[in-house]
């Protein structure tokens, strides 16, 4: 394997792993915090994330990919000087879009959540702060990822889960003993005092990545010094670059994402319309939200860490013309990526009882069977987020955007006739929108990428290797695990 494969190998590893030990973490201190706050507080605690992820994708979600991109381009032409005011310009443009979106999230929730989720404003308001710190968080992130190190990046993202799980659980239950006074305001103290160790955990990984610039700041000062060579580039140039890249980024990425918030309140919207009650669709979506996209999410972060990882190196070889090289890192990043997702699905879909039932003793049936359904949607989503990343490297920002589009007017056209036709579909339908959506997304994206890089897909090794031997272990799984228990129906948590 050459050199610069290890690079692309190494880097990967490196995310993935803080990746694994981050959504362990992140596993761990849900159920506490379920047990603390109730799933009526996992409702608002949702409806407020939900709404927040909104707001951090257009402020600061995006940064990180974007810098990475435009720096690591420069770097890779020898340009040490630009990449720098690329690096102050982006920290710039984070102060100010998340100044503005932590704003509207503080002084505008209250018009942007359902009617009937203004129990969730106050946790929003909470989240407010966040998205500020969040986006500079962001800058410093990228900047590192685009010199091809991506231990900052890793150590920064575990430092953050472990500020976040101690924070969460400690301040929803203080909030909980010393402001709540009946049920409802158990629900909404406490899904407040949730929010806040979000805030505490990205506080804490801007914290160690200020301290790592710190530390690296002679050295990068340094180079910058020496390069003399080259036009230095004017801000206002900068900023127009940072513009044509981050704004399309940021949409797409937007569309990519915002079909959490949307499906939430077609959800809530359209059933209460139907008189189905509402505590029964809190518990519900709380359930869907917390412990069956908590699950999901785990194979999906690693495709998001071999994304990071392959970014600047697939940018680097695309503004160097080096199109062969690009082409086989983008076959690389999706072989690693199909031989962990594939496989996860599979024990997802086949073990979806007893993991639910291990890891969240407070979940009914009902995120088993969930998580049974839309196992699937780990394979399109974590190809659909390595294609989305390829587009955006090659600087077809706008394709990416125009697909991401089409998969969402799709994925709420579904949803809204599904749940206004048969409303008992309940959150089953959240879910199959949910798999269209990332199955549009991955078809659309791979078209793309063939007639933009004339990349072509290898079968074999990528696909039917990993999916026969998932299949096979599936199949053994199902034989002796469901075969020993008394009922076919059974599982840990009722056993």
């Amino acid at each position: 394997m050459s050199k610069k494969k290890n690079t692309l190998l190494r880097n990967t590893s490196i995310l993935m792993a803080a990746t694994i030990i981050s959504r362990v973490i992140g596993l761990l201190y849900r159920s506490p915090l379920g047990e603390t706050i109730g799933n009526e507080g996992l409702g608002y605690y949702s409806t407020a994330s939900n709404l927040y992820t909104i707001l951090l994708l257009i402020s600061s979600y995006s940064i990180p990919m974007a810098v990475s991109k435009i720096v690591s381009e420069r770097l890779a032409l020898k340009e040490y000087r630009n990449a720098h005011r690329v690096f102050h310009g982006a920290l710039l443009y984070a102060v100010i879009v998340g100044g503005v979106a932590a704003l509207v999230a503080f002084f505008g929730g209250k018009f942007l959540l359902p009617y009937n989720q203004q129990n969730a404003l106050l946790a929003l308001r909470v989240l407010a702060p966040t998205i500020f710190f969040s986006a500079v968080l962001g800058v410093l992130r990228g900047y590192f990822q685009a010199h091809s190190t991506m231990m900052p990046t890793s150590i920064s993202q575990i430092i953050e889960q472990v500020f976040n799980a101690a924070f969460s659980i400690g301040a929803a239950w203080f909030f909980i003993q010393q402001f709540a006074t009946n049920d409802t305001e158990h629900a909404k103290f406490g899904a407040a005092g949730g929010t806040l160790g979000t805030g505490a955990g990205v506080l804490a990984g801007l914290c160690f990545m200020v301290i790592v610039y710190g530390v690296n700041r002679k050295t990068i000062l340094r180079k910058v010094a020496k390069d003399t060579r080259h036009r230095e580039e004017s801000y206002r140039e900068i900023f127009q670059v940072l513009f044509l890249m981050v704004t399309p980024v940021i949409f797409t990425t937007f569309i990519y994402n915002c079909n959490a918030y949307l499906d939430n309140y077609l959800f809530f919207t359209i059933l209460g319309w139907h008189g189905e009650n509402q505590k029964a669709l809190n518990a519900a979506y709380g359930e869907f939200s917390n412990y069956y996209v908590t699950l999901i999410n785990v194979p999906l972060a690693m495709a998001s860490a071999s994304a990071s990882a392959m970014m600047p190196e697939v940018s680097s070889c695309y503004a160097t013309g080096d199109l062969d090289e690009a082409n086989d890192k983008i076959l690389e990043t999706i072989r690693l990526t199909m031989f962990i997702s594939i496989p996860a699905a599979v024990g997802l879909g086949v073990l979806a009882f007893p993991i639910t039932g291990v890891l969240f003793p407070s979940s009914s049936s009902l995120s088993g069977k969930l998580l049974m359904m839309g196992a699937v949607s780990v394979v399109f989503s974590a190809l659909s987020t390595i294609t989305n990343s390829v587009l955006q490297s090659i600087g077809q920002q706008k394709k990416a955007l125009h697909n991401a589009a089409i998969s969402l007017g799709m994925d709420l056209a579904i949803l809204a006739l599904i749940l206004t036709v048969f409303p008992k579909t309940n959150i089953y339908a959240v879910v199959f929108a949910g798999i269209l959506f990332s199955l549009s997304m991955c078809i659309l994206n791979n078209l793309s990428i063939r007639k933009h890089l004339n990349f072509r897909n290898e079968f074999k090794n990528t696909y039917v290797k990993p999916l026969i031997a998932a299949a096979i272990m599936g199949v053994v799984t199902w034989v002796v695990y469901y075969g020993s228990l008394p009922s076919p129906n059974a599982h840990p948590s009722a056993c």
